[in-house]
């Protein structure tokens, strides 16, 4: 359900989206004016918390779930104020019932710990959740109209800088994608002379113990292709450019989902092969590719994190 909101609000929004963000919005109403702020960092699932005025506490599942259209994945604060509108006819009131709790817990505070009396009106006074404007008889459908078009307003900005965050993501991640391909392309060019420069030092080494004796050219050959075999990367790099190239495609094509759970996963599979590569190749050249590719694996592989 939360994927179909998530289409039918955004069509035009192309795939990558950071979960880094934030918004704000202060909409004034007729009676109250609300201010919404939101904060978006990285997290594993969609975590949301939401701190309102209590007598909003009802439509606090409204709110998770509009928040839910709007993200998959990150961990979500949303502050709620609500102030009365100066010179609207609005009633202020007490509410009994948490101030009386209240005054007992401060109560209890002072009697348990021993701590200084100085409870007074100021004081009590600066918790504002003593105070409300929502009548008794106020449904959830009239406190949800209230603070929705803040909500909304905040969630357009929050979704601005998302997309703005996901598109400088998306051109740090292709310009070290192009390092890494530049990397296997180096590779694919020193493998054909790893098997060459163990030809050489092997007819080297024979001659330096057997002087000048007539070699067995077959038998020569014979351990040069065992050894051709034990360093090919054909496959390995095969694989690892077919990554590449899905990894590319996902940041250039629209797509109606979030993904970075399967560039993850594509970063992984070629974090595997690059390693894969330095362990077969026998070559302190390519083994030195290898680090730097690694290494620019693990930028790319930090830069996801931040990928809905």
């Amino acid at each position: 359900m939360v994927k179909c909101l998530f289409i039918n609000i955004f069509p035009e929004m192309i795939k990558i989206l950071s979960m880094t963000g934030c918004g704000y919005a202060r909409i004034q109403g007729e009676k109250v004016i609300v201010t919404t702020e939101i904060k978006s960092v990285n997290s594993r699932y969609l975590d949301l918390n939401c701190k309102m005025p209590r007598a909003y506490s009802r439509v606090e599942e409204k709110v998770k779930a509009l928040a839910g259209t709007y993200a998959t994945r990150g961990k979500m604060d949303i502050y709620i104020s609500v102030e009365a509108v100066p010179g609207a006819d609005t009633s202020l009131a007490l509410d009994e019932t948490y101030l009386l709790n209240y005054l007992s817990c401060l109560n209890e505070l002072k009697d348990k710990y021993g701590l200084k009396d100085d409870i007074s009106v100021m004081t009590v006074a600066q918790n504002r959740d003593i105070f409300t404007s929502v009548k008794a008889d106020d449904s959830t459908d009239e406190l949800w109209e209230r603070l929705e078009p803040s909500l909304k307003a905040a969630f357009e900005d929050f979704m601005k800088m998302k997309k703005i965050e996901g598109e400088r993501l998306t051109k740090d991640i292709l310009s070290k994608i192009d390092v890494i391909e530049g990397y296997v392309a180096k590779v694919e060019k020193l493998v054909p002379k790893v098997v060459e420069d163990y030809r050489t030092r092997l007819t080297e080494k024979i001659n330096e113990l057997c002087g000048d004796v007539n070699l067995d050219q077959t038998r020569i050959i014979e351990e040069v292709a065992i050894f051709a075999d034990r360093v090919a990367v054909d496959e390995e790099l095969v694989r690892l450019k077919s990554h590449i190239k899905q990894l590319r495609d996902m940041f250039k094509t629209n797509g109606d989902a979030p993904c970075g759970r399967k560039l993850d996963f594509l970063l992984q599979e070629v974090n595997r092969e690059i390693n894969t590569t330095g362990s077969k190749c026998n070559s302190a050249e390519i083994a030195r590719i290898v680090v730097d590719a690694k290494s620019e694996a693990e930028k790319i592989r930090e830069q996801i994190q931040n990928i809905e």
